[in-house]
């Protein structure tokens, strides 16, 4: 096949990158998204998201016209969908399972229908559920009963179908989307050539060949192996701190272990892949994920476990310091981003325990998050954007939430200052 024209839906965290190294390969794109800003900031040579090197290989590309961005699809080779996967239902606070919402899908799937045509190939990157791969090409089916699907004729349809999921670490996207492996589940065999095909344009590591939904259980399983090791690590600080055990170096201790490797602990997962992904199993086989669902439930209790932390934090204060009252004790928090090194709040554990803190605190509490320069108050009532030495100066209380670069290196914080450390950075 050839792909001279491909369309990336959803210009996001993966669906930049990813259109940009088509674009960096001198291969025409067209990236579509919904939101206006991000359109118009790309176009102008911009990217809306914090990804290194990302903004000068976008600059690059839509200065030599192989990258535009646009609201309205348009005819391409090949179709990428790269949006969204939420749960319609946030959490079990109901006593149900996160149920996955595939409104985004639909509404991508619904969007390009219109400019599909015969040799066409639509990739699914999207992290989802099993079997969603299949429902992408059905709603592809209803909208377009001119074309042919692979549900209906297997090989010889006119539409090819396949699902793809990224597998890159936030910070590294540029890198690992050249060097990873990639998974490559078609609905057909003719569908996973095609999909290897296409992503040979720019991908070095080895595309390896499977279904669909094996596919789309790869990242699963990926993810869930990782939240369940999470899980021990936060497990582990819990118990430890109970019995007045340093963690960090008992977790240092043990895995000098050949065959012993304990991840970190931390105040939660976050990032919209291992907070998330494991939710889509349990929901498909609840009765049958027990492990999986008991890390989710662990990993989800961490936050709260944090808040605990730092009520107790407040009350001794209090209870040395009598002449002082709850709106006198300052609070900063130092990150708000799920991971390290990145500006991206979804699902963040970080930035739900600020928000909580600055719900329940008397004073505004001040938010320390190097890799953004703006937050609404909407999204975070009673907090404010800080300078990291201003904070650490000025507080009664750090909670160390996430390990930014610049957070360590920061050697010694004032003797008076009640470390609430989650990271194992400053204890």
């Amino acid at each position: 096949m050839s792909f001279n024209n491909i369309s990336v839906i959803g210009l996001g965290y993966i669906g930049l990158p990813t259109a940009a190294m088509f674009a960096s390969r001198k291969k025409q794109v067209i990236g579509v998204d919904v939101n206006q800003y991000a359109v118009d900031t790309i176009n102008k040579g911009e990217i809306h998201i914090v990804e290194p090197e990302l903004d000068i290989i976008v600059h690059a590309a839509v200065t030599e016209g192989y990258l535009k961005a646009t609201t309205t699809p348009e005819e391409a080779d090949a179709f990428l969908i790269a949006v969204p996967t939420p749960f319609k239902n946030k959490a079990e606070d109901d006593g149900q399972i996160p149920e996955p919402d595939l409104t985004y899908i639909q509404k991508a799937s619904e969007a390009i229908a219109p400019v599909l045509k015969k040799g066409n190939l639509v990739i699914l990157e999207s992290t989802s559920p099993v079997g969603a791969t299949e429902k992408m090409a059905e709603w592809l089916a209803e909208a377009r009963p001119d074309l042919s699907f692979p549900q209906h004729i297997g090989e010889d349809s006119d539409i090819r179908i396949a699902h793809c999921p990224e597998r890159v670490l936030p910070g590294h996207v540029v890198r690992e989307l050249v060097e990873n492996d990639r998974v490559i589940g078609g609905m057909t065999n003719k569908c996973s050539e095609a999909a290897i095909e296409l992503y040979r344009i720019f991908v070095e590591g080895e595309c390896v060949k499977t279904n669909s939904r094996t596919a789309e259980m790869a990242k699963l399983t990926e993810n869930s192996c990782r939240d369940v090791q999470i899980a021990f690590a936060n497990e582990l600080s819990i118990i430890c701190d109970k019995l007045d055990i340093d963690v960090w170096e008992l977790i240092s201790l043990a895995n000098r272990h050949p065959r012993i490797n304990i991840l970190q602990p931390g105040p939660g997962v976050g990032g919209h892949c291992i907070a998330v992904d494991p939710w889509f199993i349990v929901s498909k086989t609840p009765e049958e994920a027990k492990i999986i669902h008991t890390a989710r439930q662990v990993n989800d209790a961490k936050p709260h476990w944090v808040l605990e932390k730092v009520k107790i934090a407040i009350a001794d204060l209090m209870q040395s310091m009598p002449e002082k009252t709850a709106k006198d004790i300052r609070i900063s928090c130092f990150g708000i981003a799920f991971k390290a090194d990145i500006d991206d709040l979804r699902e963040s554990p970080s930035f739900e325990i600020a928000k909580a803190i600055a719900k329940m605190h008397s004073a505004p509490v001040r938010i320390v998050e190097p890799n953004i320069t703006e937050l609404s108050k909407d999204r975070l009532e009673n907090g404010v954007l800080c300078e990291l030495h201003e904070a650490i100066q000025d507080t009664d209380i750090a909670v160390l939430l996430v390990d930014h670069r610049e957070f360590k290196e920061i050697k010694e914080l004032p003797s008076h200052v009640k470390v609430i450390d989650t990271k194992g950075i400053w204890s």
